[in-house]
């Protein structure tokens, strides 16, 4: 397993106000002792190819790998000419992916805002279409699309349309390719959907690709059900409050021993620094003793069933005469 850092507390000056820089990051991210990286879709001020590459020898020369891209497309826009450019940005980060973290990178995928205009069943279709029309590009670039159980990204209107676990579920079902598309698990937004994250996990586990790591905990006096919504979740309560990974309401004695049994020794990239870079390291210290008691200390990059949906797939195309490209 192997441990890479998000800045989720610096993502206003980041992406929004543009007041720090990705390079000013990645300075402060070598104090850390974190492996990688991910890498945000905002942090490219110019996605000029020279930028992109000086983004890139910047962690190369910090002694990073960038594993991860955090992508937020709104495939479900009720406008199709929206819904097209969206997918042919993504497109263009799934490029970047590639360029800088190899073969194997994972650039991530949600379905969109829930408009209200727009009924579930018809959003996921929408964006299941735009993840189907992306495959081909992640297959020629050998990396791999990671739909995450998502709350609501950085200047959006509305929540995630998939955010519970039924139209979640039915968008993942939809794409069978296990090559290049799988699940990018995020425990602490299975909580602000208003359900257990470990119980969830046992749902997915099977396509989990990627991990985002972070905790929630409960402001004094408060209990979930004092915030649950008439959806039955939760959403971004201030009494639901961020904290170091490991001390809040997610059991990640039973996530990881989930993650193990299955298989799953990739990446956990930690979404934390909310309340500072102490508590980011602090999550990384837990981060670092729990790869040691689970994983045997391991940092390979292995993921059981996607290597054999990778093996399975280029079994079946040695059968049929064709040639694999990735």
């Amino acid at each position: 397993m192997r441990i890479a850092a998000f800045p989720k507390g610096d993502l206003e000056q980041l992406v929004v106000r543009r007041t720090k820089s990705v390079f000013d990051w990645i300075d402060e991210a070598r104090t850390l002792g974190v492996d990688g990286l991910e890498l945000h879709t905002g942090f490219f001020w110019s996605t000029d190819p020279d930028y992109v590459d000086r983004v890139g020898e910047a962690c190369a020369a910090a002694g990073f790998q960038t594993p991860m891209m955090c992508a937020a497309p709104d495939f479900t826009h009720p406008d199709p000419q929206v819904r097209a450019r969206e997918i042919d940005r993504h497109a263009e980060y799934m490029r970047i992916t590639a360029r800088l973290g190899g073969p194997g990178a994972a650039c991530r995928v949600l379905s969109g805002q829930a408009h209200p205009q727009v009924p579930v069943e018809l959003g996921v279709r929408w964006a299941a279409e735009a993840i189907q029309a992306l495959l081909p590009l992640a297959a020629e670039l050998d990396i791999t699309l990671a739909l995450e159980n998502h709350y609501k990204a950085t200047g959006w209107a509305y929540p995630e349309l998939a955010q519970r676990p039924q139209p979640f579920h039915a968008l993942v079902d939809s794409i069978t390719d296990r090559v290049h598309f799988g699940v990018q698990y995020d425990p602490s937004n299975a909580l602000v959907a208003g359900v257990d994250s470990a119980e969830f996990l046992l749902t997915v586990v099977d396509r989990v690709v990627t991990m985002q790591a972070s905790d929630r905990y409960l402001a004094p006096g408060t209990t979930l059900a004092d915030l649950r919504q008439a959806d039955g979740t939760i959403g971004y309560s201030p009494a639901l409050r961020h904290g170091v990974i490991g001390r809040g309401l997610n059991d990640y004695d039973r996530i990881f021993s989930i993650l193990v049994e299955a298989g799953y020794d990739g990446w956990i990239s930690i979404e934390d620094g909310v309340n500072g870079l102490d508590e980011l390291r602090a999550s990384v210290e837990f981060l670092c003793a729990a790869r040691d008691t689970w994983f045997g200390g391991s940092t390979a990059v292995r993921v059981r069933t996607h290597e054999s949906a990778r093996a399975t797939a280029q079994r079946t195309a040695h059968r049929e005469g064709n040639s694999v490209t990735w």
